[in-house]
C-alpha cells in the first residue's frame, strides 16, 4: 500500500508539473516540493497511506479542472477570433472578386473603344486616301491629254505590224511572188496612213507619230533578216539597220518615261490614250526609210526576174548602208526630233 501510494503520487506529480497548461513555473515548483516533502516523510506515509493517496489525487484534479477550464475559455475565445479572422477573409476574397471583375470589365470596355476609335481612324484614312487619288487623278486628267487611238491611219500601222511575221514566213518558205505582193501591200498602207492624217486632222494622233515609225520599222527588220537567211543581202548591213532601229525603239520608249507625268505605272504607262510626247522624224530619217524599202523591194523581186547578186543591188546596199549610219547621226544632233505634249490649262 506504502509502495502504490508513493507511486501515485510521484506520477501525479510528474504529470502536474510536465503539464504544458500551467503557465507559472513558480507554482509548479512549489507544487512539486510539498509532494516531495509528503512523501520524504515515511511515519506520515505510513500512518495515513490512503489518506495521502487521496489527498494528492484529489489536489491534482481540482488544479487540472481549473486549468481544463482556462484552457477550454482560451480555445473558445481562440475559436471565435479564428471564426471573426475567417469571416474578415471571405469578405476580403469577396471585394478583391469583386474588384478584379471590375478590372476585366473596365479592360473590355478600354478595349471595345479603343477598337472603336481605330475603326473610326481606319475609314477616315482609307475616305482621305481614296479622296486623294481621286484628285490626283483628276489632277492628271487636267495635265495628260486623251486621245482617240483608233483612227484609220492607226488601224493601217497595226495591220502592216501584224503581216510582218507572215511575210517573212513567206521568204523564208522561197514563194517570192508573194512575198512582193504583201509587199506592195504593205507600201500602199503606209502611204495611204500618211495621207489619211496629213488630210483629216481628227485622223491625226500622237500615237500614230510613234506607231507609224515602229510599223516601218518591223517591216523593214522583218524583211532583211528573211533575205539574210535566204542569202540575198549581206548579213553585215542586216546588222547595221537591225540595231540602229532596235536604238531608237529603246529611245522612243525612254521619251515616253520621260514624258509621262507622276505617278508612272505600268498600267498608265502602257495606256496609249495617254498621249504624252510626239515624234518628228528627221528628212535624212525618211529618206533612209525609202532607199531601205527600194532595197528589200529591187533584192526580193531579183529571184523572179532573174538578177540576184547583180552589181547595181551590191551599189544600193552600199549607199543604204551610208544613208543608215547618216539618219543615225541626225538623230543625235538634232534637237526637234521629240517633244513633250501638255494640255493647255
Amino acid at each position: 500500500m506504502r509502495f502504490i501510494a508513493r507511486n501515485c503520487i510521484i506520477s501525479h506529480a510528474s504529470k502536474l508539473f510536465s503539464n504544458p497548461v500551467i503557465r507559472s513555473r513558480d507554482q509548479n515548483f512549489n507544487l512539486f516540493r510539498q509532494y516531495m516533502t509528503v512523501i520524504s516523510n515515511k511515519r506520515l506515509l505510513a500512518k495515513y497511506p490512503s489518506t495521502l493517496v487521496s489527498f494528492v489525487c484529489l489536489d491534482y484534479s481540482s488544479d487540472s479542472k481549473k486549468h481544463f477550464i482556462n484552457l477550454e475559455k482560451k480555445t473558445d475565445a481562440l475559436k471565435d477570433v479564428i471564426e471573426h479572422r475567417k469571416e474578415q477573409l471571405k469578405g476580403t476574397e469577396q471585394r478583391i472578386r469583386q474588384r478584379g471583375e471590375e478590372i476585366v470589365r473596365d479592360i473590355k470596355h478600354q478595349k471595345e473603344v479603343t477598337g472603336q476609335k481605330l475603326r473610326v481612324k481606319k475609314d477616315h484614312l482609307i475616305k482621305d486616301i481614296l479622296e486623294t487619288k481621286a484628285k490626283v487623278k483628276e489632277r492628271i486628267e487636267e495635265v495628260v491629254e486623251r486621245e482617240n487611238v483608233f483612227t484609220v491611219p492607226n488601224v493601217l500601222c497595226f495591220t502592216r505590224i501584224a503581216m510582218s511575221p507572215y511575210l517573212g514566213y513567206v521568204i523564208l518558205q522561197g514563194d517570192y511572188s508573194l512575198a512582193m505582193g504583201l509587199l506592195v501591200f504593205a507600201g500602199v498602207t503606209d502611204l495611204l496612213d500618211g495621207w489619211i492624217a496629213r488630210t483629216w486632222k481628227s485622223q491625226s494622233t500622237k500615237m500614230g507619230s510613234f506607231l507609224d515609225p515602229m510599223a516601218d520599222k518591223v517591216l523593214i527588220a522583218t524583211l532583211f533578216i528573211s533575205l539574210t537567211w535566204q542569202n540575198l543581202i549581206p548579213l553585215s548591213l542586216t546588222l547595221l539597220i537591225v540595231g540602229r532601229d532596235a536604238a531608237l525603239v529603246a529611245a522612243g520608249f525612254v521619251i515616253r518615261y520621260m514624258s509621262l507625268p507622276p505617278p508612272r505605272t505600268l498600267s498608265r504607262y502602257f495606256d496609249v490614250t495617254h498621249a504624252t510626247a510626239q515624234l518628228a522624224p528627221t528628212t535624212i530619217s525618211k529618206v533612209n526609210t525609202a532607199i531601205q524599202l527600194l532595197l528589200v523591194g529591187t533584192t526580193l523581186a531579183s529571184p523572179v526576174f532573174g538578177y540576184v547578186d547583180h552589181p547595181a543591188l551590191h551599189a544600193l546596199c552600199g549607199i543604204t548602208a551610208v544613208s543608215t549610219i547618216v539618219s543615225a547621226i541626225s538623230y543625235l544632233v538634232s534637237k526637234d526630233t521629240y517633244k513633250f505634249v501638255k494640255k493647255n490649262l
